[in-house]
């Protein structure tokens, strides 16, 4: 299965801003009735047999955040604009990513990325950019799609705030 990053739409039936009750429907609706995992959490993760994790994040009751966690087959791919961001090395998401958009190392965790007027976060545990056998710091390891100012300081979320109701 393809699954498209939209952001800031969503992924699939998921989409960024719907109500929890709907949000739990939408994950579950991911989940291979032949393959049920055993670390399955409803209303909060599931895991297709690919070894693909999908996770939602709600808040005062809507779905604020999706994070995808690197499959551990090729059954299942996640794609932004064609670009395989678990599929391809790390290095080579970012050069394709800057094709559409800033994307800038994390300051807190130099080897991962965002790009913030997606709100797409890109998440390894190390840099191994050199290393193809060392997989997970070559390869990214998780992206999250996110709700607009979900990065937000609480001084960034109030001018956010000011500026919506001034439009």
């Amino acid at each position: 299965m393809d699954l498209d990053l939209v952001p800031p739409v969503g992924v699939g039936p998921l989409r960024i801003g719907m109500a929890r009750e709907a949000a739990d429907d939408a994950l579950a609706s991911f989940r291979d009735p032949a393959a049920v995992s055993e670390s399955d959490r409803p209303g909060q993760h599931v895991f297709r047999p690919s070894g693909l994790m999908i996770s939602i994040q709600c808040s005062r009751g809507v779905l604020e955040a999706v994070e995808l966690g690197s499959p551990v087959t090729p059954a299942d791919r996640v794609l932004f604009r064609g670009v395989d961001v678990f599929g391809l090395p790390a290095r080579e998401v970012v050069r394709r990513m800057r094709e559409h958009t800033a994307i800038d190392e994390d300051p807190d965790e130099p080897a991962s990325f965002v790009a913030p007027d997606l709100l797409l976060g890109f998440w390894r545990p190390f840099a191994a950019d050199d290393d193809p056998d060392e997989e997970q710091g070559h390869y990214f390891s998780s992206v999250l799609l996110a709700e607009p100012g979900y990065y937000d300081t609480p001084d960034q979320a109030l001018e956010r705030s000011r500026a919506s109701a001034g439009r």
